[in-house]
């Protein structure tokens, strides 16, 4: 069968792990990356040879308005054009800034009968489906666009998913910690302060465009941090179903990209999960799974409370690989699905 080949545009925090997902999927093949300049992290995939993961060549293709003068100083190749790239592609990954995707659907996929896949950022009426790999695989098979949620909506749906499908989930209310920033980022400047949102968070209202059986609510605050969001989550089951700490924690165990974890173990914080990840040896520090504290787990009534830690830049690369598979038919079933990327991906495999 030939392999689905893709596009990734924006060489960002998420394009450059969109790319690296792309180079390990062995029934897929990553065609290019397109970008508007020469930045730090395209200059260091220069001196690299321009390879990525898996020894993949990865091609670079400049968006309008890109200066190609800029790359040459740099030494850094050029394929051709954005144009180019998106018609030689079956699917297009869009991580540009929000906005942006919407314009390059309307200029560039509509145009050259290419499909898309849009990250969090961009509006949900970008897409055919608000998508996540787990909770409504079967509504994206097939279709043009399809939207990512967001890093903390696709962790939260992940925990959500898992009681729900064992137990049946009525509604949940939710707490989000939130980092302020990625790593190296500056524009937002250096804080020493929390910040508190309007609630209901957006995470809440998504989980309900997705999940809408559930009815969920939630709280925001923003911290001066950058290595991961935590979350906390009271789910109560349906028709006064007790949920047990027992019960809960056999559902989270099962799940492949939830990794059950304990502050015996050394997992104190967020920081804890970054150093473990770059200790194994993850590209970037990298984590797929969302690390779980067993710790957390709590009985209230018939309700039960837990937390986790979501690594934001790399979390939504699974659920993007699942979308990947949905909309050109790969895999038609969320079970066939999610398991061919947890292969390729190597998810789960801590649990062997």
């Amino acid at each position: 069968m030939r392999k689905i080949r893709v596009g990734v545009a924006g060489y960002g925090t998420i394009g450059q792990r969109l790319a690296d997902g792309v180079a390990l999927q062995e029934d897929m093949e990553l065609v290019g990356i397109a970008d508007l300049a020469p930045t730090l992290s395209l200059q260091a995939l220069r001196e690299r040879g321009m390879i990525g993961e898996n020894g993949v060549k990865y091609n670079l293709y400049l968006v309008d308005g890109a200066n190609e003068a800029a790359f040459r100083e740099k030494n850094i190749p050029v394929a051709g054009s954005f144009a180019d790239l998106c018609q030689n592609v079956d699917i297009m990954l869009d991580s540009a800034p929000g906005g942006v995707g919407a314009q390059n659907k309307k200029n560039y996929y509509e145009k050259y009968g290419v499909k898309a896949i849009f990250q969090g950022g961009e509006s949900n009426a970008v897409a055919d489906v608000f998508f996540h790999g787990y909770a409504n695989y079967e509504k994206g098979v097939g279709q043009d666009y399809l939207k990512l949620t967001s890093c903390n909506t696709t962790g939260l749906i992940r925990t959500v998913d898992c009681l729900d499908r064992a137990f049946g989930i009525e509604k949940v209310a939710i707490t989000i910690i939130r980092r302020v920033a990625d790593p190296g980022d500056y524009h937002r400047g250096l804080t020493n302060a929390l910040q508190m949102e309007k609630a209901p968070t957006h995470q809440a209202l998504d989980l309900m465009t997705i999940m809408p059986h559930v009815n969920a609510t939630g709280i925001l605050v923003h911290t001066p941090v950058t290595h991961g969001h935590i979350i906390t989550v009271l789910a109560t089951a349906k028709n006064g179903k007790k949920l047990t700490k027992e019960m809960a924690l056999e559902a989270f165990r099962k799940h492949p990209r939830i990794r059950t974890v304990t502050l015996a173990e050394g997992f104190k914080g967020n920081a804890s999960f970054f150093k473990y990840a770059r200790d194994l040896g993850n590209r970037r520090g990298d984590m797929y799974e969302i690390g779980l504290w067993e710790d957390s787990i709590v009985e209230s009534g018939n309700d039960i409370m837990y937390a986790f830690n979501v690594p934001q830049e790399s979390i939504t690369i699974p659920e993007t690989m699942d979308a990947i598979r949905a909309a050109t038919g790969l895999q038609t079933t969320r079970e066939e699905g999610t398991v061919m990327t947890n292969k390729y991906l190597r998810i789960g495999a801590f649990k062997r």
